[in-house]
């Protein structure tokens, strides 16, 4: 049995943390896990769900949550919680939609801001960082990154996703940056990951790609 402490961690981190934790049972096992809030155990429940493995949820207390995943344990009880799973993520319904989705080839990642949505700044610049780190933990990367406009920001000094990006790039992804964009925000010469572009370059990245994501 592995036990994951999540509490305080964002989505996906107690996603990402669980998966690797059962990556390390080796075959079969259970996987316990500690959360603070209900949707990232409902986003527990919707990857056991896609799995197939079996899961349980308890309310240990105000704030504080403990879920179970069984891992090729196969028996009643598992099949069972694995329904139980299923149930659950009929109803999480878009309260998931942070879940690591589909992986596909050929996939071109554009990146327009340095925030991710609309509403507050902060929030926003949260989530992006979150949503990078995500792309980190894929068993599909993309096959490229393009930043513009805001966006080129994270690929510079001081950027709170410049790790993961350059973990990315070390892994063989190509990342792009708008040259016209570095110069407009002066940041140029603070390039820290990817390569400088241009925007037919970028056109064409995306004319040719067979999946674009823009979060």
């Amino acid at each position: 049995m592995i036990q994951v402490n999540a509490i305080g961690d964002t989505c996906p981190i107690p996603v990402i943390k669980t998966k690797k934790a059962i990556e390390g049972l080796g075959g079969s096992g259970v996987v316990k896990t500690l959360v603070d809030n209900e949707i990232a155990v409902q986003n527990l429940a919707k990857m056991a769900k896609q799995k197939g493995y079996g899961v349980q949820s308890e309310k240990l207390s105000e704030g504080k949550y403990e879920v179970t995943m069984l891992v090729g344990v196969a028996d009643d009880a598992a099949e069972s919680t694995t329904q139980e799973s299923a149930a659950t993520g009929e109803e999480c319904g878009e309260q998931t939609s942070c879940m690591p989705d589909g992986r596909r080839k050929d996939t071109v990642v554009v990146i327009s801001s340095d925030r991710m949505g609309e509403g507050d700044d902060e929030l926003g610049k949260v989530l992006m960082k979150g949503f990078i780190y995500a792309l980190t933990e894929q068993e599909q990367l993309p096959q490229t990154m393009l930043f513009y406009n805001g966006g080129a920001k994270l690929t510079c000094e001081e950027s709170p996703t410049l790790e993961d990006l350059k973990s990315l790039e070390a892994q063989g992804v190509e990342i792009l940056i708008c040259g016209t964009c570095l110069n407009y925000y002066g940041l140029t010469e603070r390039l820290q990951v990817g390569s400088v572009s241009n925007m037919y370059a970028i056109a064409e990245k995306l004319t040719q790609a067979g999946h674009i994501i823009k979060p």
